[in-house]
Formats: structure tokens, sequence, C-alpha cells
């Protein structure tokens, strides 16, 4: 009786284990899907990101600042003053140690001396070497699992002297909730310990 106990809670903990699921990251666009992993390691940055998207926040917003080998920029755009005035600044979680690697996802930010983000604008890493040396200085707080080809397509939009795409590239920015199967499907690793 003992065994036969034991081997129903193993099957349903396993079970279970499989069954759950995590808040993903969803950036729909004209040309396709982009799914990002968003790090525990920096949850002020993954709980603003989550809140904005429930808000529908980015969806009135495009893809404003596209540079191939560089980066893909969305959300709230540059201004002269910067973002001195957002409601959406945050102390920086440089302690999560997450690097500019390609397709890294990050916040926004101006030449403020305390690097804060602005969580109201985000970027793709897509130079695929890197940017080394934006580590430590910018946010990173996540990870593109789908659709880098996507981003590949998007920083060679034809664009103004600003990089501005010509004809824009609009956002519809959620949060899914996608189980482990599924998001290693797309050849990603949920980092150990994930909530």
């Amino acid at each position: 009786m003992k065994k036969a106990l034991f081997l129903l809670f193993v099957i349903t903990s396993t079970a279970c284990a499989q069954d759950k699921t995590y808040e993903v990251g969803q950036i729909k666009t004209p040309m396709g899907e982009i799914l990002v992993w968003l790090y525990d390691e920096a949850p002020k940055h993954k709980k603003a990101f989550i809140e904005l998207a429930n808000e529908g926040y980015w969806d009135d917003y495009t893809f404003n600042r596209v540079i191939e080998n560089f980066v893909a920029q969305g959300g709230c755009p540059d201004t002269p003053e910067g973002f001195a005035y957002s409601v959406h600044l945050l102390e920086p979680e440089f302690e999560a140690g997450k690097k500019h690697i390609y397709g890294a996802f990050g916040a926004g930010r101006d030449d403020n001396p305390g690097k804060l983000s602005a969580a109201c604008q985000f970027y793709i890493v897509q130079n695929k070497d890197g940017l080394a040396r934006l580590d430590g200085n910018y946010m990173i707080y996540g990870q593109v699992f789908k659709g880098m080809d996507v981003v590949d397509q998007i920083v060679k939009v034809e664009k103004d002297s600003s990089n501005k795409p010509s004809t824009p590239i609009t956002l519809d920015v959620n949060v899914v909730r996608m189980t482990e199967a599924e998001i290693s499907a797309y050849g990603f690793e949920i980092p150990k310990g994930s909530k």
C-alpha cells in the first residue's frame, strides 16, 4: 500500500511539474512573433514589463529605432529631454549579471548618472557577436527564444536618418503562459529554480 501511494505521489508530482507554466513576453508584429524569457534575477524589470504589457501600454507604439548589427528598439520613443519626467524609471539590477548577447532583451535609458532604466522602452540585441561594451551600463532582463529571425528582418527595413522605419512596425505586447515543454521546443533551457 505504501509503495502504491509513493508511486502515485511521484507520478502526480511529475505531472504537476510538467504542467507548470511560466510568464513569457510576447511581441506580435506585422513581420512575425517574438517570444521573450523574463529573468527572475531582475524582478523589478520583469514586474514592470508584465504590468505594462497587461495594461496594453505598448500597443500604440512601434519599433522606433532599428540598426543592423546593433539593436531593434521599441516602445516610447527617444526625446530630446530624455526620460527625466517618466514615471517608468527603475533602479538598475546589474547584479543579475546578464550580458548583451545576441537576442538579449533590455530596458532603454538616457544619459542619467544613476543609469536608471526606462521600463517604457525596450531593445533587442541584434549583433550576433553581442555588445559587451553595454554590459553594466544598460539593463538586460530577458532573452528572446523565438523570433530572432523576425528581429533580423526588422533591422533591415528602409528607415529615415534617425533609424526610424519608413513603414511603422507596430507592437502588440502581451504576457502569455507557456509550459516548460512548449518553451524547450524552441531550444531554450529554462534556468534552474525559475518561478
